[in-house]
C-alpha cells in the first residue's frame, strides 16, 4: 500500500496551512465573557468540529472533486484531475499532493473500505456516498502520506463542513479518530487475523478485489511465469508510475524534457522517463512530436514494425511493404508512433476507429506526422477485413479489454470491473482479430495486442483464431521485442508470444502476439 508518489506529494504539508487553516474565533474569552482556562482545553486534535477549520484545502478540495466524479458520474480520473487541478490555480507542489491524493485514495479503496468498516457504527452502503468519499481521502492520509494526524484531521473535516455540511463533519471527525488508533500495518493484522485463505488475504493487503487476484495469479501460470509472483505483481500495481515519454521517430526530440529532469529510457531508443510536474509547458510536447505513451506500448508498436513479413503473391510477388493498418487506432498514441515509423519506412498508415470524437482524437495525435503518411478511417474495424481483404502488409489490432494490465495507471478500474466484462469483450476481440487476418496480406503481419495479460483475452484469443484456419503462423513475439529493445533481453516471451510486467519491466502488462499471414 506505500505509494512513491505519496513521499512526495504529503511533504510538507502538515500543516496545509501555512496559517490558513486556524480557528476562525481568536477570542480568549467564552460566551459569558469571562477569560477561557487555556489550561483546561482540549489538544489540537480533540477539537470539536465547529472549532476547526472551516474551509476547504484547495489541494484536498481537487481530490474529493475527483472521487466524486468517479463515483457519481462514472468518470476517469486521469481525465477529470488535470482539469480540476487547472480550474482550482494549484501550483506543482499542490497539483503532487492532490493526485497523490486522488489515486492513492482511489487505489486503496477495497482495504481503506475495510478499516473503515470496523470504524463506523452502521454498513458502509449506508452513508451517503460524499462522506464515505472524505472518509477515504482522510484515511489515505492518515494512514498512507506523511501528513500529521492532526493536519489530516483537522483538513478533512474542514473540507467536510465547507462541501458536506457540520452534521456530516461530526460523523467524519469521530470515524477518523478512531482509524489513528493504528499504524497501516497494524490494521491490515487486524484484518487479516484468523484468515487463511491466501486470496482474500492479498485482497486486503494489497487492495484488489479477490477476482482479480486469481486472475492475475492464473495470469502469471498462463505467460511462464512463477505462481509466488503474484504479491510483487499486486504491490507494484500500487506503486505511482512514473511517466513515460516517446519522441516520434525522425520528428521528434528528448532534448527539451531531457534539459527539465527527465532521464533517459532504459528499455527502448527514444524514451525517456519523466518525474512528472507540467509536461504541457514543453514545446516539443504541446506540439506532438514528443509524446507521453507507455513503454509498454512503445515496445509492442515498434515490433509490430519489425516483425519479418513474408514473400507475397501477386500483384506483389517482391512482398512490399507499403500499407500499414491500426484497426483500433482511438485514442492515437500508438497510431502517432507507428505513423513515424512507416515514414521511416516508406509505408503509409490507415488508423481506423468507430467514434467519430475518439476519431478526432486520432487525428489531433497524427498531427505532427506529415499529413501525406497518413488517413484516418471512422467506421466498424469488424468491417474492415471484408471491404479491403488481403490489402495491407502489416496490421495492429490493439483490441478493446478489461484492462488490467494497466491498473496502476487507472486507480478506479479495479473497482469497476466484473468477470463478466471478460465474457462480454471475448466476442468483439474475436472479431476484430478475425478482420485483421482478413485486411491482411499473404506473408504481411498481423500484431495483436491488449493492455491485460488474462489468458482469456490473450493466449485464448490467438489459440482460438490459429485452430479455425490453416492460412496462419505464429511468429517469436519474444524474440522481435527483444530485437527492437535496448536491453536485447526482456524475457517477456513464453510459447511464441511475449508478455510484459509491471513487477518486472515496470511497464504496463502489454501482451503481444505477431502472426503471419502464409504466402
Amino acid at each position: 500500500m506505500s505509494e512513491s508518489g505519496g513521499n512526495a506529494g504529503g511533504r510538507g504539508r502538515g500543516g496545509s496551512g501555512r496559517g490558513k487553516g486556524g480557528p476562525r474565533d481568536s477570542s480568549k474569552r467564552n460566551a459569558q465573557g469571562r477569560e477561557r482556562n487555556r489550561s483546561s482545553q482540549k489538544s489540537f486534535t480533540e477539537n470539536a468540529p465547529a472549532q476547526r477549520t472551516r474551509r476547504a484545502d484547495p489541494a484536498r478540495l481537487v481530490a474529493f472533486e475527483v472521487l466524486r466524479a468517479v463515483a457519481a458520474e462514472d468518470a476517469y480520473a486521469n481525465l477529470v484531475l488535470p482539469s480540476r487541478i487547472r480550474h482550482h490555480g494549484l501550483d506543482k507542489r499542490d497539483a503532487g499532493f492532490a493526485t497523490e491524493l486522488s489515486y492513492g485514495a482511489l487505489r486503496g479503496q477495497g482495504t481503506y473500505d475495510a478499516i473503515l468498516a470496523h470504524c463506523v457504527d452502521r454498513p458502509l452502503d449506508q452513508l451517503d456516498p460524499a462522506i464515505l468519499d472524505a472518509l477515504r481521502i482522510g484515511v489515505h492520509q492518515l494512514l498512507a502520506m506523511r501528513v500529521p494526524a492532526h493536519a489530516a484531521l483537522d483538513q478533512t473535516v474542514g473540507l467536510a463542513r465547507a462541501v458536506i455540511g457540520a452534521g456530516p463533519s461530526a460523523l467524519i471527525n469521530a470515524v477518523l479518530r478512531k482509524v489513528t488508533a493504528h499504524t497501516l500495518d497494524e490494521w491490515l493484522e487486524l484484518l487479516v487475523a484468523g484468515e487463511s485463505d491466501e486470496t482474500k488475504i492479498a485482497s486486503l493487503r494489497y487492495a484488489h478485489p479477490e477476482w482479480i487476484v486469481r486472475a492475475m495469479r492464473q495470469s502469471l501460470v498462463a505467460h511462464g511465469r512463477s505462481a509466488t509472483e503474484i504479491n510483487d505483481l499486486l504491490e507494484a500495481d500500487n506503486a505511482a508510475p512514473v511517466v513515460n515519454l516517446v519522441a516520434l521517430p525522425g520528428l521528434g526530440s528528448l532534448d527539451e524534457a531531457l534539459e527539465n529532469g527527465a532521464t533517459p529510457g532504459e528499455l527502448v531508443e527514444g524514451s525517456a522517463l519523466s518525474s512528472g510536474g507540467d509536461l504541457g509547458r514543453l514545446a516539443s510536447v504541446r506540439e506532438g512530436s514528443t509524446r507521453v505513451q507507455d513503454v509498454g506500448s512503445q515496445l509492442v508498436a515498434r515490433a509490430m514494425a519489425a516483425a519479418d513479413l513474408g514473400p507475397a503473391t501477386n500483384p506483389e510477388p517482391n512482398g512490399a511493404d507499403e500499407r500499414w493498418l491500426d484497426l483500433c487506432a482511438g485514442p492515437g498514441g500508438k497510431a502517432a508512433l507507428l505513423a513515424a515509423l512507416a515514414r521511416q519506412q516508406g509505408a503509409t498508415l490507415l488508423a481506423n476507429e468507430p467514434a467519430p470524437h475518439r476519431a478526432k482524437l486520432v487525428s489531433q495525435a497524427l498531427s505532427a506526422v506529415p499529413k501525406d503518411v497518413w488517413r484516418v478511417r471512422t467506421g466498424d474495424g469488424r468491417e474492415v477485413g471484408t471491404e479491403q481483404p488481403g490489402s495491407f502488409d502489416r496490421v495492429l489490432v490493439d483490441v478493446p479489454c478489461s484492462g488490467l494490465g494497466a491498473l496502476r495507471r487507472r486507480p478506479e478500474s479495479r473497482w469497476r470491473r466484473t468477470p463478466k466484462d471478460l465474457a462480454d469483450l471475448g466476442p468483439l476481440q474475436r472479431a476484430l482479430l478475425k478482420s485483421a487476418l482478413d485486411a491482411v496480406r499473404p506473408g504481411g503481419v498481423v500484431a495483436y495486442v491488449t493492455c491485460s495479460p488474462h489468458p482469456a483475452e490473450t493466449t485464448a484469443v490467438v489459440t482460438d483464431a490459429l485452430r479455425k484456419r490453416e492460412d496462419l503462423e505464429l511468429l517469436d513475439a519474444g524474440a522481435v521485442m527483444d530485437s527492437v529493445s535496448l536491453t536485447g533481453n526482456l524475457g517477456a516471451g513464453h510459447d511464441s508470444t511475449a508478455q510484459l510486467w509491471p513487477h518486472i519491466h515496470s511497464t504496463d502488462a502489454m501482451f503481444l502476439a505477431l502472426i503471419r499471414k502464409k504466402a
